[in-house]
């Protein structure tokens, strides 16, 4: 079995790193392939801002195809397991068959699923603001980060983690979402697992659950279609931010995605 990490949004893949360690320590392989423009140290991508034009143009679709290619060269279909938009990667690319089984932790949420909490809006402001350019990659201050991703860390950790991982991010990819994230709830699928935290601010856990009721339902109607007879599951990890894949107590998250990932990815 072959697992495949997929970093969010403002994230290197060295988000992952203390996750490959925690699986192989376990016999598991795993692999985190960065997403495009995404495959210098933090500190390059922070001090080359306005020379990369080309994070500036990555889409979500450009996204999608990047890790199609990458899963067409493997010998058999891997577990994906995403983070933010690489949960969002994941829900598309489990829809399209091709993976044997996926994980969607803090997905950011498909065409048709919304929300209008104001911990949601306030987050995502720099998104939906249009006086926003999209000619450049947005830098994110500390304090959107302490705010939108890192609210139950403690102030130290929140820094920590904002010097260690953050870096400019394309905001086209997050805009093309609600048009161009397209999943058929009703179609049958791989085992597919949806991660919350609880004290979530950019991803709240009521918008991961609204993403779970979806496929429940097996269509926006509430039609029972072939999807709603597929393995999906819903679990939410208490006074987690959307740093849940790093602040203090990963090992939990990580411990109970390589137990269902044994159970339903093998």
């Amino acid at each position: 079995m072959r697992i495949i990490f997929i970093h969010g949004m403002f994230m290197t893949s060295t988000c992952w790193d203390r996750w490959l360690s925690f699986f192989k320590d376990k016999g598991v392989a795993g692999q985190a392939p960065p997403w495009p423009e995404h495959d210098k140290s933090v500190q390059e991508l922070n001090e080359n801002v306005a020379a990369n034009s080309g994070l500036a143009h990555l889409t979500f679709l450009k996204l999608i195809a990047h890790y199609e290619s990458l899963i067409a060269k493997l010998p058999e279909k891997p577990v994906l397991v995403g983070h933010s938009v690489g949960g969002l990667v994941v829900q598309v690319l489990v829809n399209k068959g091709l993976a044997k089984a996926g994980v969607a932790i803090d997905s950011a949420p498909p065409a048709g699923v919304k929300s209008y909490k104001l911990s949601f809006l306030k987050s995502n402001f720099h998104v939906i603001n249009p006086f926003v350019s999209a000619k450049k990659p947005y830098v994110m201050k500390l304090r959107k980060f302490r705010y939108a991703f890192a609210n139950s860390m403690p102030p130290q950790e929140q820094e920590e983690a904002y010097r260690t991982y953050v870096v400019p991010e394309s905001i086209r990819v997050p805009r093309e979402l609600q048009k161009k994230a397209v999943i058929d709830f009703e179609k049958a699928h791989a085992p597919l697992l949806l991660i919350a935290g609880s004290a979530d601010h950019i991803i709240p856990s009521s918008l991961n659950s609204k993403n779970f009721k979806r496929y429940e339902e097996g269509g926006a109607k509430g039609t029972k279609g072939a999807g709603s007879d597929s393995i999906t599951e819903f679990k939410e990890f208490e006074d987690r931010s959307h740093t849940i894949i790093m602040q203090k107590g990963w090992e939990e998250v990580a411990g109970f995605v390589r137990d269902w990932v044994r159970k339903n990815g093998m």
